[in-house]
């Protein structure tokens, strides 16, 4: 993106509106974990994660991306690129992908393998996130085949997986349909991902933003190592992280209270449970239920987050966008009031001026955009 201002997607216009003064004009897109609630089973949680799409397709966001988890009880999302496919398949116009498909659990031939098929059935609509993580404990990743040391070949099994792409394996072997089709691919910073992204020319996702500093710091290393690609002339950033919008703070904030209570109950118990009512969180911890080390955890878990009312938020997202320069944000919240959640959404679509897309049952034909066509992905 260059100038400010959001590029149109091919083959369509886009109403665009203002934003809140002093939000500049950059993408908002959405990464959904299907996270799933107490009373509600998996197949619950992926059935919210396709309409919460459709929703989200009609405000104007830009992309909506999909996690890997595999062996977590809430979590439903272990087959990415699956759940992509229905989520392609229910939309039409947002663009739709991974966040991240983690490259160590899978041979690269067969990740460009199933990118390629997504890509050919709905063109020009698919982005291919990669992270470089390894499973969630040492059970699952036996599972998996793989261990944690897997994680030092990322950068390999990179240049592999874009090889296949490009028809440059060397192997003697094709990886149809992808050879010659063009899917975004973007590197998701854990640890060592932004020098990886830089070295490779790719956009980087980074995160979260309670590590404000922590991750102004992999921005500046990114831009400055960044090599131009045939995949991306300049850097391209996306900030990710929570970002709750209600008529109050306290019930913005209230949003928050199920997942900041999850992770603090899974490093407490070494199990990541499904999101319980934020009501019965906060009775328990105003009875003195949770133990010293859970309580801190999850007290932490609510701090540094972008929550407020629509003005508190606006201001909080221009000092971010600000900071970081980024390009694009995506938000990653999670929580049990789908309601709530679904209107925190709409608020935000408001206050950041998210253009609605026009009715085009033609749009995005084409393959992606060749090199030099823009100086971001599409």
């Amino acid at each position: 993106m260059s100038g400010g201002t959001r590029d149109r997607e091919p083959g369509g216009s886009q109403a665009v509106s203002a934003p809140a003064p002093g939000v500049p004009a950059v993408r908002f897109s959405v990464l959904d974990r299907s996270r799933t609630r107490e009373g509600h089973d998996d197949a619950a949680a992926l059935r919210d994660s396709v309409a919460l799409a459709r929703e989200l397709e009609g405000l104007g966001y830009h992309r909506f991306w999909v996690s890997e988890h595999h062996g977590v009880p809430g979590v439903a999302g272990s087959a990415p690129t699956v759940l992509a496919a229905a989520v392609a398949a229910a939309t039409r116009t947002i663009r739709v992908g991974t966040g991240g498909v983690m490259l160590p659990n899978h041979q690269p031939l067969v990740v460009a393998e199933q990118f390629g098929v997504l890509e050919a059935l709905f063109p020009g609509r698919i982005d291919m996130g990669l992270g470089r993580s390894v499973g969630f404990t040492d059970g699952v990743r036996r599972a998996l085949g793989h261990d944690k040391g897997d994680a030092d070949d990322f950068a390999a099994d990179l240049a592999e997986l874009l090889g296949w792409f490009r028809g440059t394996s060397g192997t003697g072997v094709h990886a149809r349909p992808s050879e010659g089709l063009r899917v975004p691919p973007f590197v998701l910073a854990i640890g060592e991902g932004a020098a990886i992204a830089a070295a490779a020319g790719l956009p980087l996702v980074v995160g979260d933003l309670r590590g404000r500093e922590k991750m102004l710091a992999a921005i500046d290393r990114y831009r400055a190592a960044f090599r131009p690609s045939v995949w991306s002339d300049e850097p391209y950033v996306v900030v990710s992280g929570t970002v709750a919008v209600a008529e109050s703070e306290a019930a913005a904030r209230r949003l928050l209270v199920p997942e900041a209570w999850s992770m603090a109950y899974s490093r407490t118990h070494g199990t990541f449970p499904p999101l319980p009512p934020a009501e019965r969180v906060e009775e328990r911890a105003a009875t003195g239920a949770m133990k010293q080390k859970e309580r801190d955890l999850y007290e932490s878990g609510l701090r540094g987050h972008i929550h407020g009312t629509e003005d508190q938020v606006a201001e909080a997202l221009a000092t971010l966008i600000g900071q970081s320069g980024a390009q694009e944000v995506l938000v990653t919240t999670s929580t049990y009031d789908r309601e709530g959640l679904r209107d925190s959404f709409r608020r935000l679509a408001r206050i950041t001026g998210l253009p609605s897309p026009a009715p085009s049952p033609a749009l995005a034909r084409g393959t992606g955009r060749p090199r030099g066509a823009e100086s971001t992905p599409a």
